[in-house]
């Protein structure tokens, strides 16, 4: 079933635009001829893919198509009379009515003229500010970035201000990892798995716009204390055949081939997503360790050093129909499939030395692990408005299927000592998950006047995730099953919510005031351990916002909304990541939701070459999620010095006498701790000094303070009490500068810094890294050739200082080394500034099934 699903998406995708470049099909298409030309009137030049549209004249189509290269078109019609239409984005529509055609006919060469009107539109579009400021959220239109092209998701996200990507791909706003990602207004991935994996393997070139809601109004879901991210994708716009596609290749490897087609008539929408890619991610991790006995002693000291080599390919496609039943109703319906498998070799080199710091042994641990994941989602809208002032109706269902399959196997050995030591240890780990979602979600907007608005809605969501856990031992050549992380993980998660909010204007001040009620239903079940848990609790979730405008261009907000964290996926698997045997992670499926109030006060003004904005804020959480590294009570123990005792073959089979030595093992799990208090304020600026060169700059500054207690048991039976109370002050910035040179070459170039922060237990180092890109437009403008480079510097590495009661730790990561990609982009009835406007998608400004 995997392998057919892609067959069936790539043959739908290609039957489906061969069939209409050649023309829509009628059985009552007789053999009569329509043929002719179509030019370009200033340049005289042949215009591809423009849509020829032949109509009754009562204006339903009867057939169509697209011209080639030469500008040529040939279309098949019965005897009659016809008005015949020619479109090409950016020109002015031609029509011929009341056409009699009795026999094969040459309708000789159309020259199109461009409307001076659209392209003024286009070109003030492109020339504007990225960002989008409304009432509830920022719009960021990824446009012309070139420092994304041929990248990932999570390549676009970090190029977007307020938003964080971390070493290791996770996503924060405003320094808040609590935040929920979207797609289209849909979760973007299976409860069970790790948000950041699947935003590496999604192609940039596929998305639109990101929309940030940094305080969400009742009409969204209320999951995500630190607010939500839409990724808008792309979906044609324009009548006709339109799109583009977009090759790349890199080093490290990083290959990929990109297209969005669509074509639209009067009555129907065809869209289409495909891409392909393969990736090699090299990182590195570094860990040196000291260890001290209860009375301060160092004991040992322990090296470790990590390799990875992370290969990924993956083919994702969507495809799907907007059918314009009528003028106001439109009913849309798309389809999607992910398919990506990955190769994740792992070399860890463990060097131990004794108190004196004397060499004792070398250990080297393989991890050799394999991963597939499939999604497939069917979604389906009913979209009735009722008038052209804002009255609507809409109705949502999705329908997801996630199953996600990883295998590794595990080689520890020692490979270096002074004392020869027989305990290598071969482990080899399974994990499957298989996760069901439906989504159900109604929406009406009522206006009443202008400025006046009530909105009412429900959403349902129904997820159920099986996952499979566990790790065999080798002994004595046998299999045996390690109960200490072996799990199976039954989640069930049903929220059923309801919302009402009332937006209305006065005078210069604008209000919209919300309440949402959820119930919540879940279930975390240890089928393993018969441990079986319901939490079942219902929240209110209040919001408020106010808007004064002072003048055009100058205005004020201030908002609150109540938001909660659901645990779920690795968060709550108990199943360890067994990447290094002394350093271990694991899940906690004892966490509770958190609750977060959030206010929020901004600042909006625009001059003529610049534009500011900024906010302030605060975040007040309840059982906030935090990690923890604890010692576990156990050790990882070898033996030093004594007398071997060796069989016929001279191997070690048992060492007499010597001196146990015991590395302790420290586990890294999320638990629920009292209360944190986060502050900050953050300015966006945009400058346009020339009209040939853009600045933006991003600045955040935020007080972080932690409050509470952890007491826990270890696993010898001792209760353990840590404290965790904490305030840190931290930053960041980002500064991006984009300059247009003559001939059609852009440059790029955009650099950030992450400053220093620290938690009860770890001291982060401050991180700065830059990107640059240069593109140079050819083939009319009609394509463009990229060349970007990603962290120039090779700089961006997490740099951090651990410290526990018996284990002193100093921590580098780099999660992907410096990336250089080069990228062709081809369109097609499309010219280089539509990329500003041309594309909306459904399910992009209102259309939320995350409400």
């Amino acid at each position: 079933m995997k392998r057919i699903y892609p067959a069936i998406v790539l043959c739908f995708l290609l039957s489906s635009i061969t069939a209409f470049a050649q023309g829509k099909s009628n059985k009552n298409i007789g053999k009569i001829r329509v043929t002719g030309k179509v030019i370009e009137q200033d340049t005289k030049q042949p215009l591809e893919f423009a849509t020829v549209t032949i109509q009754t004249t009562a204006n339903e189509t009867i057939n169509g198509g697209l011209t080639n290269a030469k500008g040529e078109y040939d279309i098949n019609v019965p005897v009659g009379t016809y008005n015949i239409k020619f479109d090409f984005i950016s020109f002015k529509s031609i029509s011929i009515t009341n056409k009699e055609i009795k026999s094969n006919i040459n309708l000789g060469t159309t020259a199109m003229e461009p409307d001076a009107t659209i392209l003024n539109e286009v070109e003030i579009v492109a020339e504007r500010s990225t960002v989008d400021i409304k009432l509830d959220k920022r719009v960021y239109n990824v446009g012309k970035d070139m420092i994304v092209k041929g990248g990932s998701v999570s390549d676009v996200l970090d190029n977007v201000p307020s938003i964080s990507v971390d070493v290791e791909g996770n996503v924060s706003l405003r320094g808040n990892e609590s935040v929920t990602i979207l797609i289209d207004g849909r979760p973007s991935t299976l409860a069970g798995s790790n948000v950041a994996e699947v935003l590496r393997v999604l192609p940039a070139d596929s998305v639109k716009k990101v929309e940030v809601i940094t305080n969400p109004s009742a009409r969204y879901d209320a999951e995500g204390g630190g607010g939500i991210i839409n990724i808008v994708l792309r979906k044609g716009k324009a009548n006709g055949f339109n799109g583009s596609i977009v090759a790349s290749t890199g080093y490290p490897d990083n290959h990929g081939i990109t297209a969005n087609l669509n074509y639209r008539s009067d009555s129907y929408n065809l869209f289409s997503n495909i891409g392909y890619n393969y990736r090699s991610s090299p990182g590195n991790f570094s860990t040196d360790s000291e260890y001290f006995d209860e009375e301060g002693n160092t004991t040992r000291f322990v090296n470790e050093r990590r390799d990875y080599e992370r290969k990924r390919n993956g083919l994702n496609a969507s495809f799907g129909m907007d059918l314009f039943l009528n003028k106001s109703t439109t009913w849309t319906n798309s389809f999607s499939i992910r398919n990506n498998k990955s190769d994740n070799p792992t070399d860890t080199y463990y060097d131990y030395y004794l108190a004196d710091r004397t060499f004792d042994e070398t250990r080297y641990r393989f991890n050799l692990e394999d991963r597939e994941r499939d999604n497939y989602r069917f979604s389906s809208r009913l979209t009735k408005k009722f008038n052209e002032d804002g009255h609507k109706l809409d109705l949502d269902i999705s329908l997801a299927k996630n199953e996600n399959e990883e295998n590794a196997n595990i080689d520890d050995i020692v490979i270096g000592t002074t004392t020869p030591d027989t305990d290598n240890v071969y482990q080899r780990t399974f994990n499957d998950e298989d996760e069901d979602r439906v989504l159900l979600q109604a929406d009406y907007v009522l206006p009443f006047s202008e400025g006046n608005q009530f909105e009412a809605g429900y959403r349902g969501s129904f997820t159920d995730l099986l996952t499979d856990s566990k790790t065999q031992n080798l002994e004595s050549n046998t299999w045996v099953i390690d109960p200490n992380f072996t799990s199976i993980l039954d989640y069930k998660e049903h929220v059923n919510a309801v919302y009402a909010q009332y937006g209305f204007k006065t005078g210069k001040f604008s209000f919209l005031m919300g309440l949402r009620w959820e119930d919540s239903n879940i279930d975390v079940n240890l089928l393993n351990d018969n441990n079986y848990n319901n939490k079942r609790y219902n929240n209110f979730f209040p919001s408020a916002f106010v808007t004064y405008e002072f003048s055009e261009g100058t205005s004020a907000n201030i908002s609150y909304s109540r938001r909660i964290n659901r645990p779920r996926g690795w968060f709550i698997n108990p199943f360890s990541s067994l990447s290094s045997n002394i350093n271990i992670f694991t899940g906690n499926p004892n966490l509770d939701p958190s609750m977060t109030d959030a206010i929020d006060l901004g600042f909006l003004k625009k001059w003529d070459q610049v534009t500011l904005s900024g906010s302030a804020y605060v975040n007040i959480t309840n059982d906030t999620f935090q990690f923890v590294r604890r010692e576990s009570g156990e050790f990882f123990t070898q033996v030093v010095d004594g007398e071997d005792i060796v069989n016929d073959n001279n191997e070690v089979i048992e060492i007499i006498g010597g001196e146990d030595v015991r590395t302790p093992i420290i586990l890294t799990s999320p638990i629920n701790l009292a209360k944190q208090y986060r502050y900050g304020f953050e300015f966006d600026v945009n400058y346009t000094p020339y009209r040939w060169w853009k600045l933006n700059s991003n600045f955040n500054f935020y007080r972080n303070e932690i409050d509470g207690d952890y007491v826990y048991t270890n696993f010898l039976g001792e209760v353990i009490t840590q404290n965790f109370d904490n305030t840190n002050y931290s930053w960041f910035t980002r500064l991006n500068s984009k300059v247009n040179f003559p001939l059609g070459i852009d440059w790029q170039l955009n650099s950030r810094y992450s400053g220093p922060r620290k938690n009860a237990q770890s001291s982060y180092k401050g991180i700065f890294s830059a990107n640059t890109a240069i593109s140079k437009d050819i083939l009319n403008e009609r394509a463009t050739l990229s060349l970007n480079v990603s962290d120039i510097f090779n700089s961006r590495k997490r740099k951090l200082d651990n410290t526990l009661p018996q284990v002193n730790s100093y921590t580098e990561m780099q999660w992907r080394e410096r990336q250089i990609t080069l990228s062709f982009t081809y369109r097609f009835n499309t010219k280089k500034n539509d990329r500003g406007r041309g594309n909306q998608q459904g399910g992009g400004d209102d259309g939320y099934m995350g409400k």
